[in-house]
């Protein structure tokens, strides 16, 4: 079974080629990816309408790549999967578009990936794929939520945020530190020379008693913090702030997922997202585990970002579940499609695919 992941929730461009067998784990044959953060970075923002324009640009040339990379033909795809949900309704539409009017053409069928499914199911491309079960965390753009995680498609929902998620913690952060866009890995480059421990920032809710996120607060306090800096604060000055900040949103991060493991009984943790790249948030999440003997699986760095690398594999350990009826043989395919910009994780019907 070839499996072509299109990946188009937001400002990156994301095609990949897996191989599946009815058992194993799957390969990523082939992969190619577009970034849109150089268009974005005048506007300190990703704009909606440029993005769905860049992947209309981007889509079928980076279809051609990945599948040059894989040595295959677009006749040898079995699947087309695309993301479904959440992110940008007009991107998304691009890759539903182009997903379901390829496979029409390829007499295959198509199927609506879930974007946050495919972040939680990375680390199964890695060297070190987990095992089920697990607890998961997902830390990536406007999502910060701990599931549990039992089987493919077997999700509960442990804690998610009320507010900001620590994605938005770090680049709201940073722009207001004048960073620029993206503001995450800008915060997190300057954090490595300054003193955490240099601003008590707050950690909200982490002794709420539960599992939930706010993050709110806490860009409410570097905001405050940045106006007592005065009108041109030194360079060491912002240092020290975003290595305060960058503290704060590990320190919860860290803890709220070993209370996960705890109240679980499970011994396995999933970091996954674009946060999940962090270095300090390994490097902390690595010893905390190490104190409970627990095992923490991350994707590779560079599968950490959206791609379509990651929206191939959940569809394709979704079909070794036996989670896709629609290609089942004498199966009659369905080229309709519809996007879905909010989708919780919890909610995923295996049947809507």
């Amino acid at each position: 079974m070839y499996i072509l992941g299109i990946e188009s929730s937001c400002d990156e461009t994301g095609v990949a080629v897996v191989q599946a067998q009815v058992s194993g784990t799957p390969v990523l044959l082939g992969a190619a990816l577009y970034s849109q953060i150089a268009m974005h970075q005048d506007f300190g923002g990703v704009v909606p309408e440029l993005a769905s324009r860049d992947h209309i640009q981007r889509v079928l040339p980076l279809t051609e790549q990945a599948l040059k990379e894989a040595k295959l033909s677009l006749q040898d795809i079995d699947l087309l999967a695309f993301t479904r949900g959440p992110g940008l309704a007009g991107a998304l539409l691009v890759g539903a578009g182009v997903a379901s009017g390829m496979a029409m053409g390829l007499r295959i069928p198509s199927v609506g990936m879930h974007h946050l499914e495919g972040h939680l199911l990375s680390p199964f491309l890695s060297a070190d794929p987990p095992e089920f079960p697990f607890v998961a965390l997902l830390v990536s753009g406007g999502h910060s939520q701990l599931m549990r995680v039992d089987a493919v498609g077997q999700y509960e929902l442990l804690g998610e945020t009320i507010d900001d998620a620590a994605g938005e913690a770090f680049d709201k952060s940073a722009k207001l530190m004048g960073l620029g866009y993206p503001g995450g890995p800008a915060l997190a480059a300057l954090a490595e020379l300054g003193n955490p421990k240099t601003f008590a920032l707050p950690r909200p809710l982490l002794h709420s008693g539960n599992l939930d996120f706010s993050f709110a607060g806490l860009k409410t306090a570097v905001m405050v913090q940045h106006r007592k800096l005065g009108v041109q604060p030194s360079h060491a000055q912002l240092a020290d702030l975003a290595a305060s900040t960058q503290a704060a949103i590990v320190d919860v991060l860290v803890k709220k997922s070993m209370a996960a493991l705890r109240q679980t009984g499970l011994s396995r943790l999933v970091v996954a997202g674009g946060v999940g790249a962090n270095t300090s948030l390994r490097q902390h999440m690595n010893a905390a585990c190490a104190t409970m003997s627990a095992r923490v699986h991350y994707p590779e760095l560079h599968l950490c970002t959206d791609n379509g690398a990651m929206i191939a594999m959940a569809a394709a350990l979704r079909w070794q579940a036996g989670l896709l009826p629609m290609t089942k043989p004498g199966q009659r395919h369905d080229y309709s499609f519809n996007v879905r910009p909010r989708w919780p994780l919890d909610a995923i019907d295996a049947c809507a695919h």
